[in-house]
C-alpha cells in the first residue's frame, strides 16, 4: 500500500522559484545545437561527458565543474567537455545513496521536495558559473520536466533503456540522449531502444496524453555487460565497436554514434582502469575505419579526489558512490584525448 507522505511542488512552480536568465537560455541553446553537430558528424571534435559518479554536494561540484571549464578553454578545438551532473543514482538493490533528489543532504533521510529544489538549483549554479552544458541520467522520466531548460545532454541507463516509458519520453525530448546497453549487454535491444526513442509516439505522461515527434538525435553508449554469472563483459575493444556498427548500419537509423563508457562493466568500476581503457580507445582511433567514423566520446566518471568515501567520512569532493579519477588524474587524462584525437 503507498502511503502519501508530502506534496512536492510543480515543475512550474519551481522553475518560478529558481528561474534561469535570458543569456543561460541563450547558452543553453548553443551548446545543445553544437552536441547534435557533433552526433550529426556536423562537428568533428570529440564528446567528454565527465563528472562525479553522483552530484552529492552542491559546493564540491560546482569546484570540480569551474575546473572543467577553465580546461575546456584548452582543448575547445579537439573536445567539447560536458560536466556529468547526475542527480540521481541507479542502485541494483535499492539499498544506499540514491542522488541528490532523493536524498539532497547524504545520510539524513529522504526529502524529495527540497531535493527537487537543490537539484535544480545545482544545475543553475554549474551552467552560470562554467558556461558549460550539463549532462544528466533520466532515471526518472516524470523529473524531466523540473530540468528541460537545463540540460543539454541526457542518459538513459542500463537498467532503463528496455523500460517503454523511457523510450517514449526520449521520442520527446529535444536534445541529444545516450541510451546504454542494457545490463545483460544485447545490442539488438540497444538497437531497438535508438529506434524507439527516433519514431513518433503517443503516450500519458504526467496526468496528460501527450504526442512526441521522435528524437533524431538518440545514440548508442556501450557500457559493457553483466554476464548470468555476475562477471563484466567488456564491449570497447575494436572487434565488439566494428561488430557493433555493422549491427548499427543495418537498422538506417538517424545520426549514428557511439559513446564509450569506460566505466561500469568496460573497466570493472575500477576508477583507474579508465585511464587503460581511454587509452585502448585512441589506439583503435588511429586505425582509420568505421570506428573512427561512428565514435562519437567519452563518458569518464571522474571528481576532486581519487577513490570513494562512506557517507558520514565528509571527505570534500570525494564519491560516495563508485569510486572516480581525482582532478590530477583526470587533468592529464583529457589533455592526452585531445593530443591524439
Amino acid at each position: 500500500m503507498l502511503k502519501k507522505i508530502s506534496t512536492v511542488p510543480s515543475p512550474k512552480k519551481l522553475k518560478e522559484e529558481i528561474p534561469i536568465s535570458d543569456s543561460l537560455v541563450r547558452q543553453k541553446a548553443l551548446r545543445d545545437k553544437e552536441i547534435k553537430n557533433i552526433i550529426a558528424g556536423r562537428d568533428n571534435r570529440k564528446l567528454v561527458i565527465i563528472g562525479p559518479c553522483s552530484a552529492d554536494n552542491e559546493d564540491a561540484v560546482c569546484d570540480y565543474v569551474n575546473r572543467l571549464a577553465k580546461l575546456s578553454e584548452e582543448v575547445n578545438k579537439q573536445l567539447m567537455i560536458i560536466p556529468r551532473i547526475y542527480t540521481g543514482k541507479p542502485r541494483t538493490k535499492g539499498e544506499g545513496y540514491k542522488g541528490i533528489f532523493h536524498s539532497p543532504k547524504p545520510g539524513e533521510g529522504t526529502f524529495i521536495s527540497a531535493g527537487l529544489t537543490a537539484m535544480r538549483q545545482m544545475l543553475v549554479r554549474v551552467m552560470a558559473e562554467s558556461g558549460l552544458g550539463t549532462a544528466d541520467e533520466m532515471l526518472y522520466p516524470e523529473n524531466y520536466d523540473y530540468v528541460d531548460d537545463l540540460l543539454s545532454y541526457i542518459t538513459v541507463g542500463a537498467r532503463s533503456s528496455e523500460n517503454q516509458h523511457h523510450r517514449e519520453v526520449a521520442s520527446g525530448i529535444d536534445v541529444a540522449i545516450g541510451i546504454k546497453n542494457p545490463m545483460n549487454g544485447s545490442l539488438t535491444t540497444l538497437l531497438n531502444s535508438i529506434y524507439a526513442a527516433q519514431i513518433p509516439s503517443e503516450f500519458k505522461y504526467r496526468g496528460h496524453q501527450v504526442k512526441a515527434d521522435g528524437n533524431e538525435f538518440a545514440h548508442a553508449i556501450l557500457r559493457g555487460a553483466v554476464d548470468r554469472r555476475g562477471n563484466n563483459v567488456q564491449n570497447y575493444h575494436y572487434d565488439d565497436v566494428v561488430k557493433f556498427v555493422s549491427d548499427y548500419e543495418k537498422e538506417g537509423l538517424k545520426n549514428p554514434g557511439i559513446i564509450i563508457d569506460v566505466n561500469h562493466s568496460n573497466s570493472d568500476k575500477k576508477a583507474l582502469e579508465q585511464i587503460r581503457v581511454v587509452k585502448e580507445i585512441l589506439f583503435n582511433l588511429k586505425q582509420g575505419s568505421t570506428y573512427t567514423k561512428y565514435f562519437k566520446g567519452f563518458l569518464i566518471e571522474s571528481y576532486i579526489e581519487d577513490g570513494r568515501q562512506e557517507i558520514g567520512e565528509n571527505i570534500y569532493g570525494k564519491s560516495i558512490t563508485d569510486e572516480c579519477l581525482g582532478w590530477e588524474k583526470t587533468k592529464k587524462l583529457i589533455y592526452e584525448i585531445a593530443s591524439s584525437v
